[in-house]
């Protein structure tokens, strides 16, 4: 079913610009399996280029669902969708998966990739990465210390993941 909706495609032909397509598009992230994953919107990450390998990097703060199934996957998946579907990105990013069935709630429909993680028949745009490496965010190695009281008073550091692209996949027009 998965090759019906998407095409293969080199991620050195897109053109979407990412830093509106993470940080004003949205993405979602997912993690785990078709029998147990969940899902998160991100407005914050990057793509680019790490150890000769094209990467993608998603940022989850530990308190998030997502991240139990992000530290048991070693696949996930950043998806990326058209603007009809801002509704489900912002349900999905202000409901945890703990208490509420997002695809219930979103009428996204997952869909599992040929490498057996999960993403959306809806998604425009898929970057399937198998992770490479991954830490916390660390309140020592800021260099600017305001940032901190910015974006973590409570001292919720992220965790980040740099997966290298295994899978770039479009949606069939």
């Amino acid at each position: 079913m998965f090759n019906k909706i998407f095409k293969a495609v080199n991620p050195d032909t897109l053109n979407d610009n990412f830093f509106k397509v993470i940080h004003r598009d949205w993405m979602l992230i997912t993690a785990g399996t078709m029998n147990s994953f969940n899902t998160m919107t991100a407005s914050w990450g990057a793509t680019g280029i790490l150890w000769n390998k094209k990467i993608a990097i998603c940022f989850i703060r530990p308190v998030r669902y997502t991240f139990e199934f992000a530290e048991k996957s070693n696949l996930y998946t950043l998806s990326f969708f058209d603007d009809e579907h801002q509704d489900a990105l912002n349900f999905c990013g202000s409901n945890s998966g703990r208490n509420v069935d997002k695809m219930a709630k979103t009428g996204l429909k997952p869909i599992e990739t040929p490498e057996g993680s999960i993403t959306f028949a809806q998604s425009r745009l898929v970057f399937e990465c198998r992770k490479l490496y991954s830490d916390y965010i660390k309140e020592e190695f800021f260099s600017e210390k305001n940032l901190i009281g910015l974006h973590y008073p409570h001292k919720d550091f992220h965790k980040f993941y740099i997966g290298e692209i295994t899978g770039c996949f479009q949606r069939h027009i």
